[in-house]
């Protein structure tokens, strides 16, 4: 009867362990993740174009709207280091799905603010959101999938962080022309609002990561590691403002940047020497004691200066030189970024079908990426969008095969339970290295067209006959078209000048695609020091 009556239970009820939960299909997360990071990856470039429109809209000047970006920049650059200790104290989930509730909520602000001051507030909370959001989401792919199959989820995480950036302007520009410059933060509303529903529903913190999270605390509770915070807080500002802010501000000429540059080497000097001794570290720099996970981290730099770099440079030389509209030249980033979309998941497959090292991709992408900033140094004021455009695409295949590869080497020698450290280390790499490359090519690109335009000066002088006979003949014909003849020699002098200025600064931004091509080949050597590894191995005992 007992028996009879046991049978005649419910199955679900009969046999619990039956009915177990079923697993949730890893590329939903991968994709509910992505989202977000896009939307944030977005926005560091997106509001640029728009810039002129949101300085009249709020009735400033063009020099104050630009705390816009800087202010974004620097709250950015300061959580993203922490985000590794944030996840932890709060539970990755939660404090994913709390970035990204600040991000959408601040965008919202931003999107109505009717003062630059409530507009550069709303600004620092929206960077303090997005800082968390590439670090987190990188190391959930990472958990989420297991080795062999992560290069097929770095490939998704490099279409993320390569074509946001570069259709930003582009998009920016369009809703800035066609409606409101209010909508560039808006439209994160709906997308903010879906990632947070994905988010609840499909993503899980691992039970790798749950131990680690437990690691952290002791008998007495969580040891806040307090001065660590202070230090990579105040070193992590104080450099992305000189960064940001020291062409504008004439670099050393300015006390402020000069001061905020010795703030920043002495925070973080004491910062590193503070976190290699805290028993729990905001920070874990130790990791880069793992040869593996050093030099993949020195080449997310390295792909960050050039990426970042030729993105901002190429719509300046456009625009600049070529007369091409801010959607124009954005566009000519369009096709770089197609054939990484196209590509990257190809690698990935390479990669994890054992058809191909990392290292040997590593290496085909160095030598690719170098022969597309050769190609670019030999561009002249004739070259059309044609040739930027291919030019960009080769740039595109050699970036496809570069940030895939790069990923599976960091992560190759690490625990389970590192992952989530190791994120915040790579992404601040990256984040620097693109913070230092627009630096760099903003400030170097006018210090070379200023020592072009005094060698072309001096050989002008020395052909000084040739220069005014050009002069003297533009100068008739204007006169024969109705110039008066001061008109007529100044309009022809001025024409000359622009000439030159138009060369000069077209040789300085060629200088600026050498040296990233020049520093991209120089780390083919280091590819050699990878230490061997299995693609989908575990990581040695003792790492």
């Amino acid at each position: 009867m007992a028996e009879s009556a046991v049978l005649d239970l419910p199955e679900s009820i009969a046999q619990p362990a039956v009915r177990a939960r079923k697993p949730i299909n890893p590329w939903i997360i991968a994709l509910t993740v992505t989202l977000a990071t896009f939307m944030e990856l977005l926005d560091t470039s997106i509001a640029n174009v728009s810039l002129p429109y949101i300085a009249g809209g709020l009735g400033r000047s063009f020099d104050e709207v630009t705390w816009i970006l800087t202010t974004y920049l620097v709250a950015n650059a300061v959580v993203l280091p922490m985000s590794a200790w944030l996840s932890r104290v709060f539970g990755r989930k939660n404090y994913y799905m709390d970035c990204v509730a600040l991000f959408t909520i601040t965008s919202f602000c931003c999107g109505i603010a009717p003062s630059l001051g409530i507009l550069l507030i709303s600004r620092v909370l929206q960077g303090i959101g997005g800082g968390g959001l590439a670090p987190v989401e990188q190391a959930i792919l990472v958990d989420t999938f297991p080795p062999a199959k992560r290069a097929s989820a770095f490939a998704l995480y490099t279409v993320a962080i390569v074509t946001a950036p570069a259709i930003g302007p582009v998009l920016g520009g369009w809703i800035t022309d066609n409606y409101n410059w209010r909508w560039v933060f808006l439209i994160n509303i709906p997308i903010g609002a879906l990632s947070l529903f994905l988010t609840n529903r499909f993503v899980k913190d691992p039970p790798a990561f749950e131990a680690e999270r437990k690691s952290a605390r002791t008998a007495g509770g969580l040891k806040i590691d307090s001065l660590g915070i202070l230090l990579v807080g105040i070193g992590s500002a104080t450099l992305e403002l000189v960064l940001d802010r020291g062409q504008i501000d004439d670099w050393f000429g300015s006390p402020v940047i000069c001061w905020m540059l010795g703030i920043s080497v002495a925070a973080w000097a004491g910062a590193v020497y503070w976190e290699l001794h805290h028993p729990d570290p905001i920070i874990e720099l130790r990791l880069l004691a793992n040869r593996n996970f050093a030099i993949a981290a020195a080449f997310y730099f390295i792909f960050g200066v050039g990426l970042f770099a030729t993105t901002t440079m190429i719509p300046q030389v456009l625009q600049s030189l070529y007369g091409y509209r801010a959607i124009d030249a954005g566009l000519v980033l369009g096709p770089g970024a197609f054939v990484i979309t196209l590509l990257a998941p190809v690698g990935a497959q390479l990669i994890q079908r054992g058809l191909v090292h990392p290292k040997v991709l590593l290496l085909f992408s160095l030598v690719v990426v170098f022969l597309s900033m050769m190609d670019y140094s030999h561009f002249t004021l004739q070259t059309d969008y044609n040739h930027y455009a291919l030019a960009r695409a080769l740039q595109g295949l050699g970036y496809a095969f570069f940030f895939v590869p790069i990923s599976v080497i960091a992560y190759s020698q690490l625990r389970p339970d590192q992952n989530n450290r190791a994120s915040s280390l790579t992404n601040l790499a990256r984040n620097w290295g693109g913070s230092f490359g627009i630096a760099f090519v903003t400030a170097a690109s006018e210090r070379r067209q200023d020592l072009h335009q005094a060698r072309t000066g001096d050989t002008l002088s020395a052909s000084s006959g040739a220069l005014q006979q050009s002069i003297r003949a533009t100068t008739s014909y204007l006169q024969a078209h109705g110039y008066s003849a001061a008109d007529a020699l100044q309009a022809a002098t001025l024409r000359y000048y622009n000439l030159l200025e138009q060369q000069t600064r077209l040789l300085g931004f060629m200088d600026c695609f050498r040296v990233i091509g020049w520093l991209t080949l120089a780390m083919v050597p280091v590819v050699f020091f990878i230490r061997s590894f299995k693609v989908g191995g575990k990581a040695p005992a003792g790492h």
